[in-house]
């Protein structure tokens, strides 16, 4: 899975994968679906690139139709949108800001309109600001961090939920940095940190549904997000830190998102998995 990364950058969140080298590997081309989604439908926030991308077109190898979100980077979506299509599946592509509560109760308007049911919601989409003193983290970027991070997830998970029933799962990303925090993305973390205790929350408010609520924790990870937030030095080594002593990569993530939304997972809600590259966080 290791690949050599040319140092990069890219000058704006979240990153286009369009324009990386080489490629992160999130089109599940080893991955075998054996139908654990069928007949199920699926939002994907963040769904054009990296761990979303991932995410979606396992989903859609797993039967699932997939709808995505993204903020304006279309040819990433496209593709994403192709290799969904490619595996027979429908699915809807929704450029716009998740930050914005009135963006994400269209979105889950438009996704019910389109496969006549919701099932599945992850709650993916993401930006980090790296800041090396702790007093230049602007009330703007603290702002713009939460609203994306979290306050996304709080308005998509409400439009949802009038539309999932017994069965039903979602699916958040947090960070291995909810666990052990990280000196110059300290608004970021302190999101990812509130994701955690969002999951479990929302898991025990939910449980006499029947709705399960369960996140994924990355560690780091070969996504747009990396040469949108740091200098080509600190994109080259990357992932370098682990036990594992590499990046992972989408593909490596993705499964699971897929068991944590599958019944596979019936008996766990309030979890978080650690796809991490080894790093202990015991939480």
């Amino acid at each position: 899975m290791s690949q050599q990364v040319t140092p990069q950058t890219q000058d704006r969140q979240p990153g286009s994968q369009a324009e990386m080298d080489p490629s992160p590997q999130g089109e599940m081309r080893e991955y075998r679906g054996s139908g654990r989604l069928a007949g199920r439908a699926a939002l994907v926030s963040g769904g054009d690139s990296g761990i979303g991308r991932a995410v979606a077109v396992g989903f859609a190898k797993e039967g699932a139709d997939v709808a995505i979100t993204y903020l304006d980077e279309h040819e990433d979506a496209q593709e994403t949108m192709r290799l969904i299509q490619q595996e027979g599946r429908q699915t809807l592509g929704i450029s716009g800001d998740i930050g914005d509560s009135a963006f994400c109760a269209d979105v889950v308007a438009q996704t019910v309109q389109a496969f006549g049911r919701l099932d599945v919601l992850v709650n993916n989409a993401g930006e980090q600001h790296v800041q090396e003193e702790f007093e230049n983290i602007t009330d703007a970027q603290l702002e713009r961090t939460f609203r994306t991070n979290i306050f996304g997830q709080f308005f998509l998970t409400r439009a949802a939920l009038p539309h999932l029933g017994e069965g039903s799962a979602i699916v958040n990303t947090t960070s291995v940095t909810a666990y052990q925090g990280n000196a110059s993305l300290i608004d970021y973390s302190a999101t990812k940190g509130a994701i955690v205790a969002f999951t479990r929350s929302l898991a025990k408010a939910l449980a006499d549904r029947g709705i399960r609520v369960n996140a994924v924790a990355p560690g780091p990870i070969w996504t747009p997000l990396i040469p949108a937030t740091f200098d080509a030095e600190k994109v080259a080594r990357h992932g370098e830190s682990v036990p594992l002593g590499r990046r992972g990569q989408p593909d490596e993530v993705a499964p699971c998102f897929i068991f944590l939304a599958s019944a596979d997972s019936s008996y766990m809600t309030g979890q978080v998995l650690h796809p991490n590259g080894g790093t202990i966080v015991n939480g």
